[in-house]
């Protein structure tokens, strides 16, 4: 999220300006994390990001939209050649079964959206009694130790920060803002990620592909809903989050999962892109995770594949600035900005999602490979042309035929 070499219009040309309302811990953290953010920066409310925006903006919303949401019952899925056949949707829409029955299960009777609106519900109460104050690095230690166990394949903690909450949710069934309620005294955010299918993403774009999210997601569900519920049994506050409630990304940048890149996404070490985040809002004391810079930003610097392939042009070219591209776009923060009117608008036509983007990124690799490993290495260090020539080279971008996957042709 930050640049060397960009400066946003009226810049000084010494340094950024600052946001008069953030602490200097928080400022601490910016840098230590590579954040600018700037004084026009704005808290964002859930209401105007491009899926909600379907439901209520002219600018977004069509009876096409309403076919890509249709698309995740199988009565409406479409059949429109490989990749997008009744086997492909079956498996797509069946893949979000454990997510779907977390996210509607409240919504007849309060109105709640789970995981995507509003956080997840806990199934039973903060217990009355807290244990005895814990370490907080030998809870952060249990916690991650847990929520392994839970089925993350990578945990991190980071400082509850105001900023990135959501000004307010959006209403399920009005799409009205509505409070964005968080218990007092939060102090921590536990951020949770879920490994991707490395063999189903090289079939992207195709509603097959599209398996891997759902597949995320309600891994995500599970693991948040019972690593939550264990802290509240402990006896202390924990809000189980996935898409709802704030956006991840800053908060998994902080814990020191990843490094932001041009494609929207937090690249980390173990996986690339090939990703899903959910978090947990605690106050439970737990020591917390500094950022970690593993090359990202450098490598995305010279390298634009994301940008270069991206079907309707929506992923930026040159250096992080502050554009803010519709009222999807976050305001005062200098970063790489995807045009999200255009992004959706693809996935509205395929009714799939679309993550090309994710599939020719050149840290989207098979990690147990040893040449996967060296251009990872490579891409971390002033070799890093070479690291993308190499990555070129061997070929990983190029997209897999579904049919190949379904006849389990995909090299291993």
């Amino acid at each position: 999220m930050t640049t060397e070499n960009h400066k946003p219009r009226g810049w000084p040309a010494n340094k950024p300006p600052a946001d008069p309302g953030i602490t200097a811990e928080q400022a601490a953290s910016d840098a230590a994390a590579g954040f600018i953010v700037t004084a026009d920066f704005e808290r964002f409310s859930q209401r105007n990001d491009a899926f909600c925006r379907s439901w209520w903006d002219d600018a977004v919303k069509s009876d096409h939209a309403r076919g890509f949401f249709d698309s995740y019952r199988m009565e409406a899925s479409p059949r429109k050649g490989e990749g997008f056949t009744q086997k492909d949707f079956a498996l797509r829409n069946a893949a979000w079964a454990v997510s779907d029955a977390y996210s509607t299960r409240n919504t007849e009777s309060r109105g709640l959206r789970e995981g995507f609106l509003d956080p997840l519900e806990p199934t039973m109460p903060v217990a009355p009694e807290k244990i005895e104050p814990p370490d907080p690095p030998r809870m952060a230690a249990e916690i991650k130790r847990i929520a392994r166990l839970f089925g993350a394949d990578l945990v991190g903690i980071t400082a509850y920060d105001p900023r990135w909450v959501y000004e307010f949710r959006a209403d399920a069934k009005t799409m009205e803002e509505k409070p964005n309620d968080l218990p007092d005294g939060l102090t921590s955010v536990i951020v949770l990620a879920c490994a991707m299918d490395y063999s189903l993403v090289q079939t992207y774009p195709s509603a097959l592909a599209g398996s891997a999210v759902g597949l995320g997601y309600s891994r995500e569900a599970g693991l948040a809903a019972q690593l939550s519920q264990y802290i509240c049994n402990l006896g202390y506050q924990a809000v189980g989050s996935l898409n709802d409630t704030a956006l991840v990304i800053p908060y998994a940048i902080k814990a020191g999962l990843g490094e932001y890149g041009r494609n929207q996404m937090v690249i980390t070490k173990e996986f690339g892109p090939r990703v899903r985040f959910s978090k947990i809002f605690t106050d439970l004391p737990l020591s917390h995770d500094a950022p970690k810079v593993i090359g990202v930003r450098k490598t995305c610097d010279i390298c634009t594949r994301c940008a270069d392939a991206c079907p309707p042009k929506a992923l930026p070219f040159g250096a992080p600035d502050d554009t803010v591209h519709n009222r999807s776009s976050i305001k005062g923060v200098v970063k790489w900005t995807a045009d999200c009117e255009k992004c959706f608008g693809y996935w509205i036509r395929l009714k799939s999602d679309c993550a090309i983007c994710l599939r020719v990124c050149p840290y989207n690799r098979d990690y147990k490979k040893l040449s996967s490993k060296l251009i990872r290495f490579l891409l971390g260090t002033s070799l890093r042309r070479l690291g993308l020539w190499f990555s070129d080279k061997i070929g990983h971008a190029g997209r897999v035929r579904p049919k190949d996957w379904w006849q389990g042709l995909i090299q291993k």
